[in-house]
């Protein structure tokens, strides 16, 4: 039998309502155009320190959806309800700037945003682009932006971090340096993920709980038991016939730009 002191047991029943209170919590969710129906019966829970991806064809609603659960769409049917002061940090799938605009990457980050130059530079050198603070925004590559954008959504110190295709325009060494990235932003700030990909591949192998859509909910849950739904196989095909898990190690860590560093060699 366990026993606490008053203040252990405080500490304790605080923490199991930190970790068991949703961050968002949708119940039947339905949303049309007034033209079509986009989505319906949707039903799905975020929680603080998971990462949750979204997956669908083209025309599922995984946009939609996105919006709807940050506030920029509200639901035909259905309802939200959201963590009291819930900070979200919102990364966009598309974000067009006008080429003609002089506008560098540290004025970028901080329009809106009281931000010290100390602070710009500590959270793009977390996300690996720090050489690119004083660069016009035009001058980037494409996966430096996908890094600026995830900084920018960072600023906010999100307890819900949502990412709409964030490895869009990165090669596949990228991608993988990207989503590792992520997976290290969740440790170290503890808080929701919520992404949008079609890396297939790389989504299976690297987040905690997995999302088919289809205008509905076809499947959801591990990785490893989404692989196995027959809605799963129906939904992608020879694609899901060909995926590859791993399991991933937990005897390490990795540094920010997602290679591994062994704890053995750090040892004196």
């Amino acid at each position: 039998m366990l026993e606490f002191t008053t203040s252990e047991a405080v500490i304790k029943v605080m923490s199991q309502t930190i970790n068991t209170t949703p961050l968002i919590q949708a119940t039947n969710l339905a949303y049309s155009d007034g033209q079509r129906s986009i989505l319906q019966g949707v039903n799905l829970s975020l929680m603080p320190d998971q990462i949750v991806s979204i997956i669908g064809p083209n025309g599922a609603g995984k946009t939609t959806l996105i919006k709807l659960l940050v506030g920029l769409l509200a639901p035909t049917v259905g309802k939200i309800q959201k963590k009291a002061q819930l900070t979200i940090g919102y990364m966009p799938q598309r974000l067009h700037i006008d080429p003609i605009f002089p506008l560098t990457v540290a004025r970028f980050l901080s329009l809106g945003l009281t931000c010290s130059q100390a602070l710009l530079r500590n959270m793009l050198a977390e996300v690996g682009v720090l050489h690119a603070l004083d660069s016009p925004l035009q001058a980037i590559s494409g996966g430096e932006f996908q890094r600026v954008l995830l900084a920018r959504a960072l600023l906010r110190k999100p307890q819900l971090l949502v990412l709409d295709e964030p490895a869009q325009g990165v090669d596949l060494i990228g991608q993988g340096e990207l989503y590792d990235l992520i997976a290290n932003i969740k440790d170290k700030y503890h808080c929701g993920i919520l992404l949008v990909s079609h890396d297939l591949n790389i989504v299976m192998a690297r987040t905690d709980m997995v999302v088919c859509l289809n205008q509905h909910v076809c499947c959801s849950g591990h990785p490893e038991q989404v692989s196995r739904d027959p809605a799963f196989a129906a939904l992608f095909g020879k694609a899901a016939a060909g995926l590859a898990f791993y399991t991933h190690r937990h005897d390490h860590h990795h540094d920010v730009y997602g290679h591994i560093i062994d704890p053995d060699k750090e040892k004196p």
